[in-house]
């Protein structure tokens, strides 16, 4: 991992924040804010005290048995989340993609973190109580090995109709280990783009690889004093830009379900005829829906990613149905192709100085039960 550079202080943020431009962010909020969309953020915590996040935090849970609360946040990570989401921008502060969506805040157990409790798995029990709130999304920039007890709490909040994201990892141009909860059938797993649209060079890949966002070159806080922001930019942040995009559809379309806002995410991607286990079905392009009126919802019942009955499940009807009726125009997720990169025509702009695949990573520590921060 690179250490961190400073970029920016918190009164020029968003002038890093290329891919606003470039996803057409300004023409989309004409259409949809988020407004009437919770987000659950499980991370290293929220803190409610940046400019960016007034009056969109609601009270949420802690986990992670760590000094204070979901509120605190010890290196600033789960707060970029948050801001990457539903920030405001006030004073020069991140510029969220779904600003007037809401933050519900869990923070659970991170190796590195002071005084936590890293003898038992908390993901999990963070995961089932952003199921059992009225958060409709739940964005996870973390991952790890697996773990029974967080596959369990996955199943439960898809079941609650919640739509689920995580970071695929980091770990690309390494051991390219899976990370979980990415990698659980339920789970839209995440990648990382570059400008250009091309794959990181760090994000891991494989065939769990649902979709893709913007992921270098992302400003974030330094750490939790909340005094300035550094490049930064992996799947974790690519995965809170996916969390972003969901809520504007979501927001538009407050009558779909989580699997008919995932599926038209899905078949709006870049790759959607060529689903690759770099890019999924390539990067996450709302505009496409907001501004054309793209997509197919398809069933409301059925999900998009495993052809099975997740909502609404009745005793005298098929549990599932095959994987292509239930996606609608996109093709199955299992049958992959190698490209490494997007078209370069979705929501990408010329590249301004920066090659495809640089590394450049948050530098966060490693989280418990072998999560970490992505």
């Amino acid at each position: 991992m690179t250490g961190l550079a400073p970029v920016a202080s918190a009164h020029d943020a968003q002038s890093g924040q290329w891919y606003l431009e470039a996803m057409k962010a300004e023409e989309m909020w004409e259409v949809s804010t988020g407004e009437g969309i919770k987000v659950a953020v499980i991370d290293s915590g929220v803190d409610p005290s940046s400019p960016s996040l007034s009056d969109r935090v609601l009270p949420g849970k802690d986990f992670s048995r760590a000094p204070g609360d979901e509120n605190d946040d010890d290196d600033g990570h789960g707060t970029t989340m948050a801001e990457l989401i539903a920030g405001s921008g006030k004073d020069g502060t991140l510029k969220g993609l779904a600003p007037d969506a809401k933050i519900i805040p869990y923070r659970t157990t991170l190796v590195g973190m002071k005084g936590a409790d890293t003898e038992k798995d908390h993901l999990g029990e963070a995961i089932r109580a952003a199921a059992d709130s009225d958060a409709q999304i739940i964005s996870m920039s973390l991952g790890g090995a697996p773990y029974p007890k967080i596959k369990t709490a996955v199943e439960y909040a898809a079941k609650k109709g919640k739509l689920l994201f995580a970071a695929m990892g980091n770990e690309g141009d390494g051991k390219n280990e899976l990370n979980y909860p990415a990698a659980y059938p339920d789970v839209a797993g995440v990648a990382a783009l570059d400008r250009n649209g091309k794959v990181a060079k760090y994000s891991t890949h494989g065939e769990e690889t649902t979709l893709s966002g913007p992921g270098v070159d992302i400003p974030g806080w330094c750490d939790a004093k909340l005094e300035r922001y550094c490049s930064q930019g992996g799947t974790s942040a690519a995965t809170a830009i996916a969390s972003a995009s969901a809520a504007l559809i979501w927001s538009k379309h407050p009558k779909w379900t989580s699997n008919q806002v995932l599926r038209v995410l899905m078949q709006l991607g870049d790759h959607h005829n060529d689903p690759s286990k770099y890019v999924g079905y390539g990067a996450v392009r709302p505009r496409l829906n907001l501004l054309e009126n793209k997509g197919d919802p398809g069933d409301p019942d059925i999900s998009p990613l495993t052809g099975e009955r997740t909502l609404h499940t009745k005793p005298d009807k098929p549990k599932s149905q095959s994987k292509d009726s239930a996606k609608g125009d996109a093709p199955d997720k299992v049958k992959v192709a190698d490209s490494h990169s997007g078209d370069g025509n979705g929501w990408v702009l010329p590249a301004v100085g920066i090659a495809a695949g640089i590394v450049i990573l948050a530098g966060c520590g490693f989280a418990v039960v072998r999560l970490r921060r992505n």
